[in-house]
């Protein structure tokens, strides 16, 4: 339920007790329609989780291994939950003469279209978070287009 905004946890009481008093005053009263959705993601046919599990991998897989030859890409460990990628970006920034990660993130999105967040806003400024929800072909174009961009 990508970008729906809503979700669920469990766990021990105190913990539950401890994220309602906090969510409560930040993130409740989601809109009908998302409830609508989660109660249908949950209650319906489940194939199409396992469907869209095997689309990520292959995904991820794609998208992990055409930027870990980017230079100055550090990918890290392939990640094994939701779909993004978060690598170190520091030395692709200052290959391709930028100051700054976000600098770099800047010119990319200008130059090449692709569009990429700052790790700043995780508490990790030499980072990225890119993500491969795209198809893949799509994911092949972006990596094509931020290697010719470091490339420069």
């Amino acid at each position: 339920m990508t970008g729906w905004r809503i979700g669920y946890a469990a766990g021990p009481e105190k913990l539950m007790q401890a994220m309602a008093t906090f969510i409560s005053h930040t993130t409740s009263n989601p809109a009908a329609v998302s409830e609508y959705a989660a109660v249908a993601a949950l209650t319906g046919d489940q194939q199409i989780v396992e469907t869209m599990r095997q689309a990520f991998e292959e995904r991820l897989n794609l998208f992990y291994d055409l930027l870990a030859e980017i230079p100055g890409f550090d990918m890290g460990d392939k990640p094994q939950g939701a779909f993004y990628l978060f690598p170190n970006i520091k030395r692709a920034a200052q290959l391709s003469h930028y100051g700054t990660v976000d600098d770099f993130i800047s010119a990319l999105l200008a130059a090449t279209g692709v569009a990429i967040v700052p790790g700043r806003a995780f508490g990790m400024p030499d980072h990225a978070r890119i993500s491969y929800c795209k198809d893949l072909d799509s994911l092949r174009e972006a990596a094509r287009r931020i290697r010719e961009f470091v490339g420069k």
